[in-house]
This record gives structure tokens, C-alpha cells and sequence, in this order.
């Protein structure tokens, strides 16, 4: 993301030393001995991510000739060069005249065009997806190639763009004749079509700018809408434009002569959790720091529709997103979090937490899916056939129902009084049948399953759907004793998305141990597993009474990008300790 900023701003011609040095300086401090960069703490090299580092560098004035400049070349060449990057380090290359746009899978606006019924169609794509493919069918119609001050020659093998085969046996390959046949629409398109769908293009986007300038909250639309726009004419002097660039400014964090961007902010998610967390360790309901944290999440409550309502057009809204500005996008897991959360509070205005915990049980209750789960953002979300499309290698493209988000909502709906009702138990006869032949759950946006477990046990367990004696229990309590570490603690490596063999796997960390105390306390546990993990949590407190944690536990896309929660590390040992040393 560091990198792709200063390539945005070196594309919009508006790259200044002032954001160009810190940054350098950001990039530098995260290459490893090796010369590579990684997508996580502790992490292999990835070839994209190194190949677009060593391009900001290069953009930063290093020269190629520098030991770390020549270590990260030779990553670079050994694991495929150019040719061998993802689809969206090509297109940034291509965006300034280093790759062909003929190599590109075909990007066409006329997406914009098709209807909500029709495979493929906008609405086929997860929102995150969706706000990332609508831009660059802009960028992609015109081509655009504004060359660098440089060659990047040192970075290719010579092997040339990749073939890729095509078969009508499985999607993938229909899927490439599917590209064939899109590129050669592109070299006639049909014009009034054309003209039709970028506007139209260019009409959502701008309908789409959260109030604080971003979309979605979240980096990659966010740079891609902008230099989209740029290259519809809005001058950067555009309400829009200004309003997207201020507000990439106040994502960036620039602390001791360095400067990198946060991925998104999560401060619904966080004070839901911390509110949680402090209610588990005894603090009063009516404390001043509890009710002063409802008030914050009540006037965070999402009361207009977004594009979950193309699904849902009759559902009225209610609920909360993840960020200080996305309401276009509330969210499940976040609503279910937030009704968990204001629940814990003794608030002097009772009837506001009734009204508006109302409002996002009825939301969440229209938001399950037909297979009786319920995804994060919208509804049966489920269109498999996208992630075969060759542009889509940037991380999950569709947002079906998961373990964890369905234990979260089934876990607020048991609260709540709904334990019984037909949602509900459709509900926990998905969770129960997702649960993994090895006695665990897989978790979507924690990693990995020691969050899907230590979600799923609890949320059985409160909606009365299982016993700490029942088999399916049993099963996790035992998956999550086989996979405790030699220290006491629990951890598992992002890998463990990709590779079976890190599942459960991984140094122990504060925010995956607690998530198994969690679930083992729900599980009415209180043996030596419990209390050796609990013994770690208070070994390993920093004098500050929080915890180390550099490691990533928070998922993006499972297998491409995680991200690393600046409150992880004390929310959820927090909540652990408050409930084990309490049953104790």
C-alpha cells in the first residue's frame, strides 16, 4: 500500500518529497535480510510485493546498484520477474507503460451495464471487489501509460506474458476463452455501449465517496478511484478529489521520520470489543467509560441504505459498519458485535440501546442467506465462477456465509431472545455443519481456526444448541488441547490458509491465545489446558498492561492479506482473563 501511494500520487503528478521520503524510509525499515518483502510478519518473500517496493525505492531516487536494491532485484528475477507478478502488479506496471495492456485480462466498463440477475453482473462481486473492479474498467478502457523516469529492464527474465490454457472442461478455462473473447471487444467496442457504461461508472463511484473522502474505507478503490476520475477530467481540485486525497492523509501514520498508510480503521469493531472486554473484567455497566462508548456506537448506527439493499431492496436499515465513514457498507459481523456490546451497558437512556438494537436485529435477521448462514456484507454472495476470472488473483472475490460471522450473529440472536426462533436454529445448523472433520471451525476474517473455534463454541454453547458435554464440543475442546503450544499459549501462521500443515500451527500470540481460553471457558472447562494458557497470558503482559504482538491475526483474504489490529492484543486477553480468572 506504501509503495502503490507513491505510485498513485507519481501517476496523478502530484509525488512531493514531503511523502516521498518518509515513505522510502517506511519501505526500507520492512526489507528483510534477504532482500524481500512480505505480506505479514514473519512471512515468506512475495514476488509482487517486493517487486512493487523496490519500484517506490526506485521512484525514492535509490540506485539500482545498492546491496538492498540488488538483493531485492534478484528475489525479483528468481521468483519470475515481471512476467511473473500478480494481474494487479501488472496493471499498476502497465499504468506507467512497463507492461503491455494486451497481457491484461480484459477489464470492460459494460459490467456496469448488466443487470442484478445475470451471472457475472457488478452485484456477483463482493463489495470490496466490487469498489476495486468499477475504477479500473475506467483506467482499463483508456489505456493510459505515463512512463517513468526509468527502465525496470533489471526486472524482467525475458520469458514474456504467461499463456494461459483454455479448456471448456472446468470454469477456469471458460473463463479464459471467456478473456479471449472480451479482447477483442475491446479493440471495436461498441461506442454508445462504451460512453453508456463509463458514465455510468463514473456516476456510482461518485455516489459511492464516503464522507470522509474514501471508498469504502479501505486502500485499493480508494487509489483507483481517484486516478480513475483524474482521468475522467475531474481536475484535483474537485470536491471529490480533494476530499479522496485529504482523506488518505488522515490514514497515514508518520512517527519518527517515517510515513506508511493503515489499511482501514476499525473503530466500531474496536470499542464494541472494548466494551466487551471491560465489562468481562468487572467494570460497572453504568461506568462513565462504558456509557460514553455506547453513545459513540449509537450515533455510529447506519440508518441509510447501501448496496446490500440490491438484494434486499425491503429491508430497512439498522446496524453498523466497521469504520468512522462506510456507511454504505454496515456490516454483520460488526452489527452483531455492536448489539453484543451496548447490551453490557447499564445506559441512562434505556429506550435509545432498545430502539436501535431493534433496528439491527431486524436488519440482521433479513441479512441470513438462503443456506441459513449469514456472509459479512451481503446476501448469498455466492457466485463461485468469479474467482475463476483470470483478474481476479488480488484475494477473495465473493462474500459467502462464514464460520465466525455466523457464530457472532447466532451468539447475539441467543442474547437477544432468539435462540428458539426458526432463523436461529437454521442458523446453527449451518455453523454445526461447517465444523471441520478435525473438530474445528475455519475462520474468515481471524486467523485462523483458532478464531473460527473460539467464536463457534461460545456461540453454540450460549444459544443452547450444544452442551459442553456434546460430541461436537467435545471435538473442538480436544482440537484446541492437541494444538496448544509447548509454552502455554496458542498461535497459528497466515499460512495455514494455503498450506494444511500450519493449521493451528504458529508462535503463540496474545490475541490467538485468549480466543482459545474463550472458547474453552464456554466449553466449561477448567483444566491444565485453561490454566497454562492463562499462566502465558500473565507471563507475557508488558509492564504497560498490554501484550507484544507483532505478528498478523487479522484476515483481509484469507491467503493474500491480513492485517495486523493495534487492540487485538489487549481486548481479547482482556475478555479471557476477566472469564477464566472469574470462573476460577
Amino acid at each position: 500500500m506504501d509503495a502503490e501511494d507513491l505510485l498513485m500520487r507519481e501517476f496523478l503528478g502530484i509525488r512531493t518529497p514531503r511523502e516521498t521520503e518518509p515513505a522510502a524510509r517506511w519501505i526500507r525499515s520492512q526489507q528483510r535480510e534477504d532482500g524481500t518483502w512480505a505480506t505479514f510478519a514473519g512471512g515468506p518473500g512475495d514476488l509482487s510485493t517486493t517487486l512493487e517496493a523496490y519500484v517506490a525505492l526506485r521512484l525514492a531516487g535509490d540506485p539500482v546498484d545498492a546491496a538492498h536494491m540488488r538483493a531485492a532485484a534478484t528475489f525479483v528475477r528468481d521468483s519470475g520477474g515481471i512476467e511473473g507478478a500478480r494481474v494487479f502488479t501488472q496493471l499498476w506496471l502497465a499504468l506507467f507503460g512497463a507492461w503491455s495492456w494486451d497481457d491484461l485480462p480484459a477489464l470492460p466498463p459494460e459490467i456496469m451495464l448488466l443487470p442484478s440477475w445475470v451471472p457475472l453482473n457488478l452485484y456477483d462481486f463482493a463489495c470490496w471487489a466490487r469498489q476495486t473492479i468499477v475504477p479500473l474498467t475506467m483506467i482499463a478502457a483508456q489505456r493510459p501509460a505515463r512512463p517513468l523516469p526509468f527502465s525496470l529492464d533489471e526486472l524482467r527474465t525475458g520469458a514474456g506474458a504467461p499463456k494461459h490454457v483454455a479448456s471448456m472442461r472446468d470454469w477456469s478455462g471458460r473463463m479464459v476463452l471467456l478473456d479471449r473473447v472480451l479482447h477483442r471487444y475491446e479493440r471495436m467496442p461498441i461506442r454508445p455501449l462504451r460512453r453508456l457504461a463509463l458514465a455510468r461508472a463514473e456516476r456510482w463511484i461518485v455516489q459511492r465517496q464516503e464522507a470522509d473522502g474514501s471508498w469504502g474505507g479501505i486502500q485499493p478503490p480508494w487509489v483507483y478511484s481517484l486516478m480513475a476520475l483524474s482521468m475522467r477530467g475531474y481536475p484535483l481540485d474537485h470536491p471529490v478529489m480533494q476530499a479522496g486525497l485529504a482523506g488518505l492523509e488522515r490514514f497515514a501514520i508518520e512517527e519518527d521520520g517515517m510515513r506508511r498508510l493503515e489499511a482501514c480503521q476499525s473503530p466500531v469493531w474496536d470499542t464494541a470489543l472494548s466494551i466487551v472486554a471491560l465489562s468481562d473484567a468487572g467494570v460497572a455497566p453504568d461506568d462513565e467509560a462504558l456509557v460514553r462508548a455506547a453513545d459513540w456506537l449509537l450515533d455510529e448506527e447506519v440508518t441509510v441504505r447501501g448496496d446490500w439493499a440490491v438484494r434486499r431492496p425491503q429491508l430497512p436499515p439498522g446496524g453498523w459498519a466497521f469504520e468512522f465513514e462506510n456507511d454504505n457498507y454496515a456490516d454483520v459481523d460488526d452489527t452483531a458485535e455492536v448489539v453484543l456490546a451496548l447490551r453490557r451497558v447499564e445506559h441512562p437512556q434505556p429506550e435509545r440501546i432498545a430502539a436501535a438494537i431493534d433496528r439491527a436485529s431486524e436488519w440482521v435477521l433479513g441479512m441470513q442467506c438462503a443456506d441459513g448462514g449469514w456472509g459479512a456484507f451481503d446476501v448469498d454472495n455466492t457466485r463461485a465462477v468469479c474467482r475463476e476470472l483470470p483478474f481476479c488473483d488480488f484475494g477473495e472475490v465473493i462474500d459467502p456465509p462464514s464460520a465466525d460471522v455466523t457464530a457472532h450473529v447466532i451468539e447475539m440472536l441467543a442474547r437477544e431472545g432468539h435462540g428458539g426462533e426458526e432463523t436461529t436454529r437454521r442458523g446453527v445448523a449451518w455453523l454445526l455443519d461447517a465444523q471441520e472433520a478435525d473438530g474445528s471451525w475455519f475462520g474468515r476474517w481471524g486467523i485462523n481456526h483458532v478464531y473460527g473455534t473460539g467464536a463457534a463454541v461460545p456461540a453454540l454453547i450460549d444459544a443452547g444448541a450444544a452442551t459442553a458435554g456434546d460430541a461436537t464440543i467435545r471435538r473442538a475442546v480436544a482440537w484446541l488441547e492437541r494444538h496448544q503450544n509447548e509454552d502455554g499459549g496458542w498461535g497459528e501462521d497466515p499460512r495455514s490458509y494455503s498450506d494444511p500443515a500450519w493449521v493451528g500451527r504458529g508462535e503463540s500470540t496474545a490475541s490467538q491465545t485468549a480466543w482459545a481460553l474463550i472458547a474453552l471457558h464456554s466449553a466449561g472447562e477448567r483444566s491444565e489446558a485453561v490454566a497454562r494458557g492463562v499462566d502465558w497470558l500473565v507471563s507475557t503482559q508488558e509492564a504497560d498492561g498490554g501484550w507484544d504482538e507483532p505478528q498478523f491475526t487479522g484476515t483481509g483474504f484469507p491467503g493474500d492479506f491480513f492485517i495486523n489490529y493495534g487492540l487485538y492484543r489487549v481486548v481479547f486477553p482482556v475478555m479471557a482473563l476477566g472469564r477464566c480468572l472469574g470462573a476460577r
